[in-house]
């Protein structure tokens, strides 16, 4: 399971340092593709096979699922971390992300998503006041 947030640099070649934490889990290659809000998920290669198993037994004859696979794989692209821990983040996904030096490496469970530094904390600015809100309503009985 990725946890927790790392402030890592991207270095003049595109290249981040993914955290130490997550180097194991990462190790034997990962997809790195867009994510909602204009992140970067970055997903085990295994946990991605998954996702991708279960678009392929979606109704491609659902525009939303046409749309979100297109949106996912199109601009996807595997990786393998180098000896240093160091994967390349190719440009359009740059691009997509806003991404530029300073980073937000966050964990969220079964993926690692990868933020611009100021656009993580404007997200969390905006969305921990509905946090406490919402905590029944996505997983109920929690607390």
């Amino acid at each position: 399971m990725f946890l927790g947030t790392y402030h890592p640099r991207l270095d003049d070649k595109g290249r981040l340092i993914l955290p130490a934490k997550f180097r194991d889990q990462l190790a034997g290659g990962l997809v790195l593709t867009k994510g909602q809000e204009r992140c970067l998920a970055a997903y085990p290669m295994r946990e991605f096979e998954e996702i991708h198993e279960q678009l392929r037994k979606a109704p491609v004859t659902d525009r939303r699922v046409r749309d979100y696979s297109r949106v996912l794989l199109a601009g996807a692209t595997d990786e393998q971390p180098d000896k240093q821990g160091r994967i390349t983040i190719p440009t359009h996904l740059r691009q997509y992300a806003g991404l530029e030096r300073d980073l937000a490496v966050i964990g969220t469970g079964s993926r690692v998503e990868i933020w611009s530094a100021t656009a993580w904390e404007d997200y969390l600015a905006a969305s921990e006041d509905a946090f406490a809100d919402t905590a029944e309503e996505v997983v109920p009985g929690l607390f």
